[in-house]
């Protein structure tokens, strides 16, 4: 299970094993909400529709999650929110809430991802998805499943 706690930019998997591993995240500079267009981070129970990239190494570029290259510094870009090494789409669990209509977290494409703004991390800063370092996303990826239940507070 994996437990993302925004006022404290933090997710928290609570892996089959036991063990507790926390890694710090950045996620909306806009805030929590649901709405379709919001820009933000949607709450409630979630489950990992998707985990995609692995076997592609730390860097690569996904668009339409499909790996396109390599992230370089010259592609740097301050109002691209670059979707880099490794994706994990959530779906929403709760009718209504972040599960259909215009609250779908699916089709706002909400992800867990890599990221070049590694510096932003533990500060509100993406367009909606769940930021994380590089590194931390490939460990994380190492260790999850789809289905696996996201509860975002």
């Amino acid at each position: 299970m994996i437990k993302i706690i925004v006022s404290e930019q933090l997710l928290i998997h609570h892996r089959a094993s036991g063990e507790q591993v926390s890694y710090p995240i950045s996620t909306a500079a806009l805030g929590v909400g649901n709405a379709l267009g919001s820009y933000q981070t949607p709450l409630g129970k979630h489950r990992l529709f998707a985990c995609i990239g692995g076997g592609y190494p730390k860097g690569t570029i996904f668009v339409g999650r499909e790996p396109v290259g390599l992230f370089e510094p010259s592609l740097v870009d301050e109002d691209k929110d670059w979707i880099l090494t490794r994706i994990l789409w959530l779906e929403g669990l709760e009718e209504g809430y972040n599960k259909g209509g215009d609250v779908d977290t699916k089709a706002r494409y909400i992800y867990i991802h890599g990221t070049n703004e590694e510096g932003k991390i533990g500060t509100p800063a993406s367009h909606g998805c769940i930021r994380m370092r590089n590194d931390d996303v490939l460990d994380l990826f190492e260790h999850v499943a789809e289905g696996e239940v996201v509860d975002i507070t």
